[in-house]
């Protein structure tokens, strides 16, 4: 099962890398991370994507709180969260083929960025499984190159 913490870190030179290290010393590995400033210049948000049966959670938020730049961790529930990636694809494409997967993109909301002679380049946004889908489909055309972000997430708010 994958688990995304949500560490708030001061935003300051050197702390990513030193919570880099911490899960490199300890042979935890991290399947996603994605790092942005937060409505507060001062502080960072890391969104971290583990496995749990690899690590236990317990073990890890433990050995960040150790850390001096970590202000706050929180482990979020999946059914009190939001979670979106972002991914830029570009896909081999002759004029043949190059309706059919405008028509996959549209299928899934994704939006066409670039038109090159041989190829189409596609954004989309959504879940791990929605993006995982659209791939699936666009490999038969021959994917050239995939970006991937790492998850992001926010708690829902209050009901």
């Amino acid at each position: 099962m994958k688990h995304t913490l949500s560490v708030l870190v001061e935003n300051k030179p050197g702390v990513l890398a030193r919570i880099a290290g911490l899960f490199s010393r300890r042979g935890f590995n991290i399947d996603s991370l994605a790092v942005g400033v937060t409505e507060d210049p001062n502080v960072s948000r890391m969104t971290i994507t583990l496995d749990q049966q690899e690590h236990p959670i317990e073990q890890v938020t433990k050995q960040l709180h150790k850390l001096i730049n970590v202000i706050k961790i929180t482990d979020l529930d999946p059914e009190r969260t939001v979670s979106r990636e972002l991914a830029l694809m570009k896909v081999s494409t002759d004029p043949k083929s190059r309706g059919e997967v405008m028509q996959i993109a549209e299928i899934f909301r994704a939006n066409i960025l670039d038109v090159g002679k041989k190829s189409l380049t596609v954004e989309i946004t959504g879940t791990t499984a929605k993006i995982e889908a659209f791939e699936q489909l666009l490999r038969p055309h021959g994917l050239l190159e995939i970006v991937r972000t790492g998850r992001i997430a926010i708690e829902r708010g209050e009901k």
